[in-house]
């Protein structure tokens, strides 16, 4: 029988969150909550709604193949992104199934095996997965106090490396680096090696210290920023997102990029949501609103969460996670389990976050 490459056999697959269906059938309970994958509880724009609802009207198009440069919806994001002052053009884009897509295809691009990587030790394991796929060497560094340690990142860097993956906000801990943090790190990062930089969770972040990161873009270096539509957005099922890089980078990820490779519900839907001011306020309102009160319950409980600026708090704790996990499961509540004494839980809706406290205590109690 055919054997995977080697490098293959010891990648660790993806384990996405339980989805509320498959809880309900399987326990045979009902009106589950979900707070496991950081998705917005508030859903999708009404306007990204009705862009789809407008488009299937007319659904003798579904049998056409997307618009393979997604040219609407670069337009809107050129729109959003150069209102900030710094220029984003047509060639500075890319759209991918999800940012997921892009960071992989990226990878490919400019790894070969026996290449090295950088990346914080507790942070988004895709990283790591996408530099194992091509027989990479994924080195990293330990976090200090929840966030990445950037001066030991570029410590790490070696003659080998050619690739560094910053999560700002990082998942799973909501925590950033700040704007001189990330100055220093760039100052310290060879110019021949590319820095990916995951900001999915830009829209959810109030802190006046964090990077602009579109800067370094504008310089022209070697840096690629990856977004998304699955988050404040609401369009997780769609899977859309998008980088940001110069055109070189641009035009060699495109090089590996599949035709077609965002659907045009998805390109549509996200267009939409681009001009949906209103509904990414309101995201925005919902999410502080929960962050303080389940900050709030969680220390009370003696249980406190690390200080986030994205969608979900990460909660370090003294208890077996996994333990903590299948109780909540049958009190039908779905977090996050994050090795084997954390658990990270996504904001929801006032009703869930208090769904969620109450099936805490009662765990607690028992």
């Amino acid at each position: 029988m055919i054997q995977p490459l080697p490098y293959v056999e010891k990648i660790s697959p993806y384990v996405p969150g339980k989805p509320v269906k498959e809880l309900e059938r399987e326990l045979g309970i009902s009106s589950c909550v979900k707070l496991a994958s950081n998705e917005n509880p508030l859903g999708p724009s009404p306007k990204a709604v009705a862009a789809i609802q407008e488009f299937l009207s007319g659904s003798e198009e579904l049998c056409r193949y997307p618009e393979g440069s997604g040219y609407y919806l670069k337009a809107a994001l050129q729109n959003k992104l150069s209102a900030g002052g710094i220029a984003v053009g047509f060639d500075n884009l890319i759209l991918g199934n999800g940012s997921n897509e892009l960071l992989n295809i990226a990878t490919r691009t400019y790894m070969s095996p026996g290449d090295e990587a950088v990346m914080s030790q507790m942070s988004f394991v895709v990283y790591s997965m996408a530099v194992q796929a091509v027989g990479g060497v994924a080195h990293q560094v330990p976090m200090t106090n929840y966030r990445h340690d950037l001066a030991a990142m570029a410590d790490a860097i070696t003659p080998k490396t050619k690739m560094v993956f910053v999560a700002n906000p990082n998942n799973p801990t909501g925590t950033t680096s700040t704007a001189g943090e990330f100055e220093r790190f760039m100052q310290r990062v060879p110019e021949n090696v590319l820095v990916v930089v995951d900001e999915a969770y830009i829209e959810y972040v109030s802190r006046q210290d964090y990077p602009d990161t579109l800067k370094y873009f504008a310089a022209g270096r070697d840096i690629l920023l990856l977004r998304t539509f699955s988050k404040a957005y609401g369009l997780a099922s769609l899977r859309i997102g998008y980088g940001i890089a110069k055109p070189e980078i641009i035009t060699a990820i495109n090089r590996l990029r599949e035709p077609f490779n965002t659907n045009t519900l998805a390109q549509v839907a996200a267009e939409a949501a681009v001009a949906d001011d209103e509904h990414v306020r309101n995201t925005l309102v919902n999410n502080a609103a929960g962050k303080q009160y389940l900050m709030k319950e969680l220390a009370a409980l003696e249980l406190p969460g690390v200080p986030s600026e994205a969608n979900f708090i990460f909660v370090p704790i003294s208890m077996d996670s996994m333990s903590l996990y299948d109780g909540l499961l049958r009190k039908g509540v779905i977090i996050r389990p994050i090795g084997p004494k954390a658990i990270r839980i996504s904001i929801g809706t006032p009703h869930e976050n208090e769904r969620f406290i109450a099936a805490l205590k009662e765990i607690l109690a028992a």
